[in-house]
């Protein structure tokens, strides 16, 4: 296959006359800034449940959203209707929410490129859904067939290839497609009154050569395998303790407890924790965080943003310095600095708000297996589950999915019922040891109303100090004596 990105595509959409007009009748009345996005998108989605195909999803979406921006304010309306009639209906309703003098100016559009490549080989629309089936039945069949406890399996994939535009009244054009794959198994296990479940979760900015990227039928058994395991796992003592992060855990804690916080809009509204505190240090010396949406593959990654400008690698934390947050063209106006290509949308519906893409924390120079070699006792998470987090304070309560007590050294059994619980700012302070590896886990963010694809990661690193949530007794006097460690 030839990378269908790197091929000349015609996006074939609104002419730049259209463009110009719509943008200069959403400019009649005032207002400083107006942008006007397209897109239109084929999308699929198949859930297999119960050994059965149980939902299918296919379908075509198009349609167009407008704003202005006046006086630090925003107006924005939305259309399905892309003809040259409908999309000035919807520009005349947004111009009435600007202030200001009349404006009449000439507006010169010039395309942007970028010298990103993301190429995706196989589009879906080249995949068939009776293939799509195969995978998913193939998954259910291999996890149900690891062990007779697995009682409920659930696996769906999806898929996306979307074309966009994007211009305002700036000159600024940009036109792009992105195709988006994903596949998810979720595996039950039950024994008496335990039960317990295993989730793997793949995709990103690819097409279906994601089946060569990923051994699907493996992922299916890991999940199952990690339920059964999770069965005969011994309850999570509580208390403070040392816990190892393991890479494989997925980068849930640095987005959640890390990440939304450095988000603009957050922070100017007085909602974040990191407010304020440009130039101080806010993190170890030895945690760098970094959002970077020219990652290749992975699933926050894009050539623009929902606003037409680059993705691009951003620093946020540099050696436990706060050095920036994420912006979108109007909190960057409000700042009075550069949009970081951080403004993003769930669908032309949705105006552009501040959000993460591709966020992690940046390797270290620890052996991971040194890491645990050098820490007594302490909790290994090799897997993380769902939690929760206040951006104001930075507190947050997450799930271990997959853990185990580290003794010596060495990780001696499986726990289950394990909870974090802690404060980002902390943790961050917290953390001494980081790892020389890296692994990436993916999802949907979801943010004032808006789910937008993300991948987090983060490196093998040890907490020092870190309240765990269990129900276990624990080992007796050995535990106590490591609290302080």
């Amino acid at each position: 296959y030839e990378p269908y990105s790197m091929r000349e595509v015609d996006i074939n959409m609104l002419d730049r006359r259209v463009i110009s007009m719509v943008l200069k009748e959403a400019l009649k009345k005032g207002g400083e800034f107006a942008e006007i996005y397209v897109e239109e998108k084929n999308l699929t989605g198949i859930v297999c449940e119960d050994d059965k195909i149980e939902k299918v999803n296919s379908g075509r979406e198009s349609g167009a959203g407008i704003r202005v921006i006046s006086n630090e304010n925003t107006a924005y309306a939305y259309t399905n209707d892309l003809s040259e009639e409908g999309l000035l209906k919807t520009a005349g309703i947004v111009a009435h929410a600007a202030s200001g003098a009349a404006r009449s100016l000439s507006i010169n559009l010039k395309q942007s490129r970028s010298d990103l490549k993301l190429p995706f080989l196989i589009l879906p629309e080249e995949f068939s859904f009776e293939k799509k089936v195969k995978v998913l039945l193939d998954a259910n069949r291999t996890a149900r067939g690891v062990d007779q406890a697995i009682k409920q399996v659930a696996v769906s994939l999806a898929d996306l290839h979307k074309r966009f535009q994007v211009a305002n009244s700036l000159g600024e054009l940009v036109e792009d497609e992105i195709v988006r794959t994903r596949f998810v198994v979720n595996a039950v296990a039950a024994r008496e009154e335990i039960i317990q479940t295993g989730f793997e979760a793949v995709g990103g900015v690819l097409g279906w050569e994601l089946l060569e990227e990923y051994d699907i039928e493996q992922l299916s058994r890991q999940a199952a395998k990690r339920a059964i395991l999770m069965l005969g796992a011994r309850p999570a003592p509580a208390g403070r303790m040392p816990v190892v992060m393991s890479s494989t855990a997925g980068g849930t804690m640095v987005h959640e407890a890390c990440g939304h916080g450095l988000e603009a809009d957050l922070v100017q509204k007085g909602l974040s924790v990191y407010a304020g505190k440009i130039g101080q240090e806010v993190a170890a010396p030895v945690v760098s965080v970094i959002d970077d949406s020219s990652l290749p593959q992975k699933n926050g990654s894009f050539r623009f943003d929902d606003e037409g400008n680059p993705g691009k690698r951003n620093v946020l934390i540099d050696k436990g310095i706060l050095k920036g947050y994420m912006y979108d063209r109007l909190t960057a106006q409000k700042d009075g600095v550069e949009p970081t290509g951080n403004g993003r949308r769930e669908s032309y519906q949705h105006k552009p708000i501040p959000r993460m893409t591709n966020t992690y924390i940046a390797p270290g120079n620890h052996e991971p297996e040194a890491i645990i070699k050098d820490t007594p006792y302490g909790l290994l998470v090799k897997k993380m589950g769902g939690g929760q987090v206040n951006t104001t304070t930075g507190d947050f309560v997450f799930d271990v999915q997959e853990g185990y007590i580290i003794r010596n050294g060495e990780v001696q059994y499986p726990v289950r019922g394990a909870t974090l619980t802690g404060n980002g700012p902390e943790v961050l302070q917290n953390i001494d040891m980081v790892g020389n590896d890296l692994g990436f886990s993916i999802g949907t963010c979801g943010k004032d109303g808006q789910g937008v694809p993300v991948s987090d990661a983060q490196p093998t690193m040890r907490i020092k100090s870190i309240t765990v949530g269990g129900t276990g007794s624990g080992d007796g006097p050995e535990i106590r004596r490591v609290f302080w460690f």
